[in-house]
């Protein structure tokens, strides 16, 4: 017989909690008979006393199992998925998921919502006028095993890892959210219930992601490689620099604006190539060979893929997209090369400008966010155009622009230095 108690004084004291320990108490607390301020003892006790491999595995297939687990199976063709830990300008997923479909694999994505200075993908998305986030697993199957779309991104069920749901509303509120077998398992138990055959995971590091050093992030990622592979999704990993934005732009339908452009065969560089890269890990991780992800959006395939995914779920492909009723330029005050910018300043001021919420359930402005116009690398002279801030109030500049106060390092004369944007690919050994 287990109790909460004596569970937590385990880990408190640094004992490795059994598996029928932690099947018990992540049970216990989906049904209540474990209080929130109990759990919230426990993952404060795990959060300075860490877990074990097995213990991290345990704890996500007791999450998984506290939902149900979707099957995709029957669709005829390889499944996979990509998930970011999140950053300031990453809309990758919206020319990517499209991208992959296009190159014959299914790509069931449930993705999120913004919380602080990282976009969610979902808000980008939910700027297009129609689309919804919002599918049944019935429609999410109809959509996937249709040959002309082949992609869908919505947010995820209910029904899916609750225990999860739960567990992490109450890490928000005790200071636990940065404990990495904690986040390991929260991303990877709904990745593993959403029924997906292969996934990539885009591990961010650097000022403008969760994890600012890269032991740390090299730990998450492995972490999560093990924990998809143990449960049978063949999983790998990129660690990728985020110390400056993706792209020219942070909110949500100036992301899908940027968007569009690569997926018409333009747009920012290291959009594209981050894009690309991903791709190709996903069609490798799905058993796809023979097919450069880089001919499907020259020749439009992506585009067309990108077109019915959004009028599968409800979306206007063709509407215009909001802009902001109110926009303030800020130029250069010096003569030089640009050689750093400050993501998380960017991601900070897109958020004070609307395009993203305090608490989960606030509304974000569609047009709201930042449009770059002078990155690390480039020169600029007094008066040159740094960035525009778009919002539909104007009250809120004021804090935008002191957030972006430092953020833009200009020097006199700095050498031109490349910064890779993969800095590392981990990937299970036996594999």
């Amino acid at each position: 017989m287990h109790d909460a108690s004596s569970i937590i004084a385990a880990k408190r004291d640094g004992r490795e909690l059994s598996g029928a320990e932690i099947d018990w108490v992540v049970e216990a607390f989906t049904r209540g008979v474990v209080a929130d301020e109990q759990m919230s003892a426990l993952a404060m006790a795990i959060y300075f006393r860490g877990m074990t491999r097995e213990e991290v595995s345990r704890w996500t297939t007791a999450m998984i199992s506290s939902g149900r687990r979707l099957d995709f199976t029957h669709l005829g063709r390889p499944t996979v998925d990509k998930h970011s830990t999140g950053g300031v300008g990453d809309k990758i997923t919206l020319p990517l998921a499209p991208l992959v479909a296009a190159c014959g694999a299914a790509v069931p994505q449930l993705s999120g919502r913004g919380l602080g200075h990282t976009g969610g993908t979902l808000d980008k998305l939910e700027s297009i006028p129609g689309w919804r986030a919002d599918l049944d697993t019935s429609e999410m199957a109809e959509i996937l095993s249709d040959p002309a779309v082949g992609a869908v991104v919505c947010a995820a069920g209910s029904d899916l890892a609750p225990a999860d749901r739960r567990l992490y509303a109450l890490r928000d509120v005790t200071g636990t959210v940065e404990s990495i077998p904690l986040i390991a398992s929260s991303i990877m138990s709904k990745k593993i219930a959403e029924g997906t055959g292969a996934l990539v995971l885009d591990v961010k590091v650097g000022s403008g992601a969760f994890m600012k050093k890269l032991d740390d992030a090299r730990e998450l990622a492995q972490t999560m490689v093990d924990l998809g592979n143990d449960a049978g999704v063949r999983t790998m990993a990129l660690l990728t620099a985020m110390d400056a934005p993706l792209g020219h732009t942070a909110g949500n339908a100036l992301e899908v604006r940027e968007s569009l452009e690569v997926l018409a065969g333009g747009g920012p560089s290291d959009v594209v190539e981050l894009t690309l890269e991903l791709a190709r890990e996903m069609l490798k991780a799905a058993g796809i060979d023979g097919v450069d992800p880089a001919d499907k959006l020259r020749d439009g395939s992506a585009m067309d893929r990108w077109r019915r995914m959004i009028a599968a779920q409800g979306g206007d492909p063709d509407a215009p997209l909001p802009t902001a009723r109110h926009t303030e330029v800020l130029l250069s005050e010096s003569d030089g090369v640009v050689c750093g910018l400050d993501a998380m300043a960017v991601g900070l001021a897109a958020w004070r400008l609307g395009a993203g919420r305090a608490r989960q359930g606030e509304p974000v402005q569609a047009g709201a966010g930042i449009e770059l116009h002078a990155k690390p690398g480039e020169t600029v002279s007094v008066g040159t155009p740094l960035v525009t801030l778009h919002t539909d109030t104007p009250e809120r500049f004021a804090a935008a622009k002191a957030a972006l106060s430092e953020a833009w390092t200009v020097v006199a004369d700095a050498p031109s230095v490349a910064t890779p944007l993969v800095i590392e690919r981990i990937e299970d050994p036996s594999r």
